[in-house]
């Protein structure tokens, strides 16, 4: 843990894939979640859009794990991923901390 990194603070990437022919179905799910992040102590620190159009790179912190585990649960989140239906994106999130 660096200086700067409170304790059980965590960083996050979101690398989110659109499904082709979908992207705009896709931005419009990620508007909505993102925006949820709030209720659980996350917050979105930047937001890339991939040259492609088909791909979004997010980084994302949240002040603890609870605070993704209890985002994941997140009954509107959950509820707008089956409104997404099959355009719902894919997404991996891989847990990071600054270098050097």
């Amino acid at each position: 843990m660096t200086h700067d990194e409170p304790s059980g603070e965590l960083l996050l990437v979101a690398v989110v894939e659109f499904v082709p022919g979908h992207a705009e179905a896709g931005q419009r799910y990620e508007d909505a979640v993102l925006a949820l992040l709030g209720r659980h102590g996350g917050a979105v620190e930047q937001r890339l859009r991939g040259t492609d159009g088909a791909t979004e790179v997010h980084v994302i912190r949240f002040a603890d794990r609870s605070g993704v585990d209890s985002f994941l649960a997140d009954p509107d989140r959950l509820a707008a991923r089956d409104q997404a239906g099959q355009a719902a994106p894919t997404t991996r999130v891989i847990e990071v901390r600054p270098v050097g």
